[in-house]
């Protein structure tokens, strides 16, 4: 059920990240995301509805909401941002130095164990990353570090998420994601406000869609299973991108980002490995 809700968390940031992009030809990165925020409440009403009315938005849990949902905010700006100065696959795996943060946090707070299997998963999909990245040894460009600053804010969102998920049912996170992050941007989106085009309007429909509902399958999988386990599968998200970036923006897609892919799709199967059952122990007493 995992691996089923991931599916539908990487198609749905396939499409925004092309739709963020295109959409970011016309908007700055504060209106962006403030539309996609209020469109997104918008389409996350009949959701509410259908889990039983607006009580079930009721926390206790508010400072980790905000919390959580302000690191989220500036990890995305930063994330929207890079995808205007670096190739939207390079984006994406810089994006996945996050695994480590993730790791180390659900391990130290969440009580997570980082299983053998699971940090050979967690270098085999990194050293994928580095194949396809293969970072230049002269000046690094401000993209490539916008980027990593969004994944260290990423990591450390994914383990707030799945503490939240042990009290707070999926839609309400969802909810006061949409609800921090819309107030957290309402001043600077007035101050930089400019009215989008028709075909803009389009794409930031789509990113609503894609934001809201991308955000609602993760924290699904989070219900069943570790965080350790669900983030090495967004490593697909990879190749994937870089797919989508050939095919649409005409950037290179060349036997390292094959090789890459390769080591990225080898670290899940193995993060996918079912534990084995341990032997039981046996009395000798009772085969007396």
């Amino acid at each position: 059920m995992a691996a089923l809700w991931m599916t539908g968390w990487l198609s749905l940031m396939l499409v925004m990240a092309v739709a963020g992009r295109e959409a970011m030809r016309e908007l700055n990165v504060f209106e962006l995301m403030e539309l996609r925020c209020l469109i997104g409440l918008v389409m996350l009403s009949p959701v509410i509805i259908l889990s039983g009315g607006f009580a079930t938005l009721r926390t206790t849990r508010l400072k980790q909401h905000a919390a959580r949902n302000l690191i989220h905010y500036g990890a995305q700006l930063g994330w929207f941002f890079a995808l205007t100065l670096i190739p939207i696959g390079q984006v994406v795996a810089i994006e996945f130095t996050m695994p480590i943060w993730t790791a180390l946090l659900a391990a130290t707070f969440l009580g997570e164990r980082i299983t053998l299997f699971k940090l050979v998963a967690i270098v085999l999909g990194l050293v994928g990353v580095v194949v396809i990245v293969r970072p230049d040894t002269g000046a690094i460009n401000p993209g490539q570090l916008i980027a990593l600053g969004a994944a260290v804010g990423f990591g450390i969102s994914i383990a707030l998420v799945k503490f939240l998920t042990r009290t707070e049912p999926t839609v309400s996170i969802i909810f006061w994601m949409l609800a921090v992050q819309s107030i957290a941007g309402l001043l600077p989106t007035l101050l930089l406000w400019t009215w989008p085009s028709a075909m803009a309007w389009g794409w930031i429909v789509l990113v609503a869609l894609c934001g809201t509902f991308s955000h609602f399958c993760m924290a699904r999988a989070m219900l069943y299973a570790d965080a350790t386990i669900v983030v090495p599968m967004d490593f697909l998200r990879v190749p994937l991108t870089a797919t989508v970036g050939w095919l649409v923006y005409s950037e290179r897609l060349d036997g390292f980002t094959v090789l890459g892919a390769a080591l990225i799709l080898a670290g899940n199967l193995l993060n996918l490995r079912p534990p084995q059952p341990r032997p039981l122990a046996v009395n000798a007493s009772s085969q007396s």
